[in-house]
């Protein structure tokens, strides 16, 4: 019962000492004509109903017609209304309530069908038995109409707010799309265009006169044949290319008389109706968007008029879409053809590389890695990032990796290699610059130098599986140190063991935003130190780093690891540029001979090849004006013998003499003469090389 019946009861009993009947007959008498209401008394147990004459002609039924039956108004009340009219009635009369009300239907005489309302009295015996019901019957039409219209208003402001919701989210989300797959994934979800109603979507994209489906409608939709169409077929998405018009397909009936040889084929999906766009972006159709419904049929002008300019909004972010996909896949194609294709196969070491572009879609980048076979045994190994993230970082990228690779391929040593490829991107037309690390690896010995020139220090995984970080020493970025004439890279020397593994990385591997560096590396070796042996399946693992959207940049990975071999090699070889004044080139060269005289198994005769091998560095800065270059390296034959070689710019050859009790020259050689087991010199154009020789055991030998 409502708040308006509610009213007209409380008026009722107002009116007459509060007894039903009276109460109606009362209340009736002096409003019920001017308010379109009647009056009735049901006596239950005698089965007869009396209505009044107002209440008569509610029903349209006139009085000689009606016999004080209830069932004489059967042809007044269709089944369905008075089913539900009883139903209501029986409850009220079990349940024990003392009124009810309800809203019915009468057919009049003409067929129209008018609302009507009853408010009833149940009056019951002492026993709560219902006796007689008591009521007003009135028209309820207006009412109802007022109601209906209020409701339909509601309804449709709200529906008004939903589709304006529906514009706003969708074109929000699609302003964020980067791909055809984030348009279709915006489109299908829950709020996104298929809150208009459509079950699914159906996008196509016009490529040379041919359409492509890149997405399809419900389960089960395909039709064979349709994955690529013309544009003059006869579809629907076809048709809408060829007239740049929108159709709208309201009824099966229309879908099946409009395409008879589509409709065959998707009959049994359901579909009552559908729409379908052409995606026009400057002024040419670069797609169609169907959106498939499966539970309407028509379209009003509003809804017409809301799809139409979401399908702008959506070709305007397809077309966004298509020239980020173009510009991406050529600045990948260019950076994989600047990466190299293949690992060279490298003996004493296995080496595994990876390159992940950025997981959350950012442009290609400038990171790049690279192993160089050099002479004697050793190689070379590069890691580096171009400053920028677009097809210019990886085209300076490539101009790095190339020369690189040439300097150290021309037999220069880490530092000069570094040195002149800053040079080189210094003098290039680009304002970029790069970090670089590169290393040079005496496999035989596991001498490796280490230059870095701005880059993170790499990792080194220990054979017990523990990692940690290798300090290097470091000088500017590429390029920036040529620009402030800062040239000289610091060289740290490194021994790597059979079974270690160097790692070289870049930022994009520890890099998160809002987190610090540092915890990003030890993030990073904790992951290297419970990771697999295997090189393949770790450089996948430290990858998923990048895989798994954890980081917004490129990344770049290069594992080297020693391989233990069964006997020592000849050739191993380490070379250092030791300049006229440079205390720094001097003690890097001794910390160099101090490194490789361990590593290579002469510890029992260390002191004396230091001591040997600093003479005739000394000598050569001494006597000539150009650089000192050092090389030492492995020679085999009937002894295993270190041997090192100082080469300088001078002719002038050196001789043996004896040295005055006072005097501080001459001594070089003759230390020379009494701590090597062999020493001489030899020509070497306009200069010489003077060397000598140490018999050393093998490694592990008794």
């Amino acid at each position: 019962m409502d708040a308006g019946t509610e009213g007209v009861e409380a008026a009722m009993r107002r009116c007459c000492g509060g007894s039903a009947s009276a109460a109606t007959c009362c209340f009736l008498a002096k409003y019920g004509p001017g308010l379109g209401m009647g009056s009735f008394d049901w006596d239950l147990d005698s089965r007869l109903l009396y209505l009044d004459e107002q209440a008569l002609a509610l029903f349209d039924v006139r009085p000689e017609e009606f016999d004080n039956r209830p069932e004489s108004l059967a042809g007044r009340v269709p089944p369905v209304e008075a089913h539900r009219l009883d139903s209501q009635v029986s409850q009220a009369m079990k349940d024990g309530s003392r009124t009810y009300g309800a809203y019915f239907r009468v057919r009049r005489r003409d067929g129209t069908l008018r609302w009507t309302h009853t408010q009833g009295h149940i009056l019951r015996d002492a026993t709560g038995r219902p006796l007689r019901i008591v009521g007003i019957v009135r028209d309820a039409t207006r009412e109802l109409s007022e109601r209906t219209a209020h409701r339909e208003r509601v309804e449709a402001e709200a529906d008004r707010r939903r589709r304006t919701s529906i514009v706003q989210n969708t074109t929000a989300a699609l302003a964020h799309a980067r791909t055809v797959a984030d348009v279709i994934d915006v489109l299908k979800d829950k709020h996104g265009l298929a809150n208009l109603g459509a079950s699914n979507i159906v996008m196509g994209l016009v490529e040379s006169g041919r359409i492509r489906l890149v997405a399809e409608g419900p389960s089960g939709s395909y039709v064979a044949g349709t994955r690529v169409t013309r544009v003059d077929e006869p579809y629907p998405m076809s048709e809408t290319v060829r007239t740049l018009s929108p159709r709208f397909i309201e009824s099966p009936d229309d879908f099946a008389s409009s395409y008879p040889i589509l409709w065959p084929h998707i009959e049994h999906l359901g579909i009552t109706a559908a729409a379908y766009l052409p995606l026009i972006a400057q002024a040419r159709p670069i797609g169609a968007l169907g959106l498939l419904y499966q539970d309407r049929t028509g379209f009003t002008e509003e809804e017409r008029n809301v799809i139409v300019a979401l399908g702008s909004s959506i070709a305007q972010s397809l077309q966004r879409a298509m020239f980020y996909e173009q510009e991406k896949d050529l600045a990948q194609g260019l950076q994989q053809a600047m990466l190299p294709r293949t690992i060279p196969g490298v003996p004493g070491a296995d080496i595994a590389v990876r390159y992940r572009s950025a997981a959350l879609g950012r442009d290609v980048g400038g990171d790049w890695y690279d192993v160089i076979p050099l002479p004697g045994g050793r190689v070379g190994a590069v890691i580096g990032d171009v400053q920028g993230h677009d097809t210019h970082a990886a085209a300076v990228m490539g101009q790095l990796r190339i020369v690189l690779r040439a300097y150290a391929a021309e037999g220069h040593t880490p530092a000069t290699v570094v040195a002149r490829a800053s040079g080189f991107l210094h003098e290039l037309d680009t304002d970029r610059f790069a970090t670089c690390l590169y290393a040079e690896a005496d496999l035989s010995t596991g001498v490796v130098q280490l230059v870095r020139a701005g880059h993170i220090d790499p990792l080194c995984r220990l054979t017990d599986g523990t990692c940690r970080r290798v300090p290097v020493d470091g000088g500017l970025p590429l390029g920036l140190s040529a620009e402030f004439g800062r040239l000289d890279y610091p060289v740290t020397t490194h021994e790597l063991d059979p079974g270690q593994t160097l790692l070289l990385y870049t930022d994009g591997l520890v890099e998160e935003p809002g987190a610090d560096l540092d915890d990003g590396t030890r993030a990073l070796a904790e992951l290297v130190s419970t990771g697999p042996r295997d090189l393949e399946r770790l450089a996948d693992l430290l990858c998923g780093r990048v895989d798994d959207g954890r980081g917004d940049d490129d990344a770049a990975l290069l594992l080297l690891r020693r391989v233990a071999v069964d006997a020592p090699r000849s050739g191993g070889r380490l070379k250092q540029h030791v300049a006229p004044g440079d205390p720094e080139g001097l003690a890097e060269a001794r910390h160099m001979i101090r490194a490789a005289v361990r590593a290579w198994g002469a510890r029992g005769r260390a002191d004396e090849i230091e001591l040997a091998a600093d003479e005739l560095i000394t000598n050569a800065l001494m006597h000539t004006d150009g650089p000192a270059i050092v090389t030492l390296r492995v020679v085999s034959g009937a002894d295993r013998r270190l041997r090192v070689d100082v080469e300088d710019s001078s002719s002038a050859l050196p001789r043996l003499r004896e040295a005055s009790d006072d005097g501080v020259s001459g001594r070089g050689l003759l230390l020379v003469d009494r701590l090597a087991d062999v020493w001489g010199v030899d020509p070497r154009g306009s200069g010489k090389c003077v060397w000598c020789e140490f018999v050393v055991p093998v490694r592990g030998a008794a």
